[in-house]
């Protein structure tokens, strides 16, 4: 710190700061988002945080000074306990026609409340949909407009079924193969729920978990939110963080008593830097993290790239492919894997 003027010095106060906020991302997974919720919004912010580390080390390894390893030791210890946010691949895998094939999407209700201001919108869900013809369609705030339609492309579903005057989000599993058993877990207090059915691809049974966990009622724009009162923000995403939190033990809890092997996809809500994700994933393998490419983005947050939808698949199923799509008609980006399945 001798050898420095009053700007590095400056620099290296905020650098240890960031430092700082990366070294506590850390250990994020590992704390219990029921009880210190405030701690999981660093989940969202690990790839900021990187990011600042990294221009940091750029910086004094361009000015040859000895700070550059503070950042350098944290960005190390973050590679190995949170993973890598990039994915660095020349191009995704293709997915074969062998292979099961499972979309996970949420579609805001095909844009029933034209959110988007796109008439066009619904109709070009379903034209998307169509020309990717997954073997497995999990949806997330699903509206039945579009039920008759999917029908005839999948003869199995299931969808979770409310009277109008509940305000609770759909979510829906539509299938080419059979669907033996399904089920509803709804999250209580909570607009949000999982579903879960028991597929039948040739001999082989797995059952299919389609979450949507608690929605932190965000509008992906950074001037709405910087025009958001900070302690209302913070007061909201620590209570939204929390029922995650008791969501996520309830479906890992019931996934614990699953007889079959399992692939959970969905609208998490979160990162994969979260305690959330930890809880649900356990042993379970990430597409993205197995085959995708690049950031993996899937939340349409201008200019940050926020991966909180995911499929994940008991590590007994091998994943052949990861695709993540760029179409704007939704909040959410659809996401599609595709995993081998014993034939014999």
């Amino acid at each position: 710190m001798k050898n420095l003027n009053f700007i590095d010095k400056f620099l290296f106060f905020i650098n240890a700061i960031f430092a700082l906020l990366l070294f506590i991302s850390c250990f994020v997974p590992q704390i219990s988002v029921t009880h210190f919720a405030y701690f999981s919004i660093l989940s969202l912010t690990v790839p900021l945080l990187v990011l600042f580390n990294l221009l940091f080390v750029a910086y004094w390894l361009f000015k040859r000074k000895r700070q550059l390893w503070l950042s350098t030791v944290v960005l190390i210890m973050g590679y190995f306990l949170l993973g890598n946010f990039f994915r660095f691949k020349l191009a995704e895998e293709e997915v074969k026609e062998m292979d099961l094939s499972i979309m996970s999407y949420n579609v805001r209700a095909f844009n029933r409340y034209d959110l988007l201001n796109d008439p066009s919108a619904e109709g070009r869900i379903m034209e998307f949909i169509s020309s990717e013809n997954p073997d497995i369609l999990c949806i997330q705030e699903f509206s039945r407009i579009k039920d008759s339609q999917l029908k005839k492309m999948y003869p199995f579903n299931y969808f979770t079924r409310y009277k109008s005057s509940e305000k609770r989000s759909t979510q829906a599993i539509y299938s080419k193969y059979p669907i033996i058993n399904s089920g509803s877990l709804d999250f209580p207090d909570s607009g949000n729920n999982a579903i879960f059915a028991d597929i039948v691809v040739t001999k082989d049974t797995f059952r299919l978990y389609n979450l949507h966990l608690e929605s932190h009622k965000i509008i992906p724009s950074v001037s709405r939110l910087s025009n958001e009162p900070k302690g209302r923000l913070l007061k909201r995403l620590s209570k939204s963080f929390a029922k995650q939190g008791e969501q996520a033990h309830l479906v890992q809890k019931h996934i614990e008593a699953t007889p079959f092997r399992k692939i959970v996809c969905g609208d998490f809500n979160n990162t994969q830097f979260s305690n959330v994700y930890k809880v649900i994933t356990g042993d379970m393998n990430d597409s993205f993290m197995e085959q995708g490419t690049g950031y993996g983005r899937t939340f349409n947050f201008r200019y940050y790239p926020l991966r909180i939808d995911f499929i994940l698949a008991d590590e007994a199923f091998e994943i052949t492919a990861h695709k993540n799509f760029d179409i704007k008609l939704s909040d959410h980006f659809p996401v599609m894997a595709a995993i081998k399945i014993d034939t014999e």
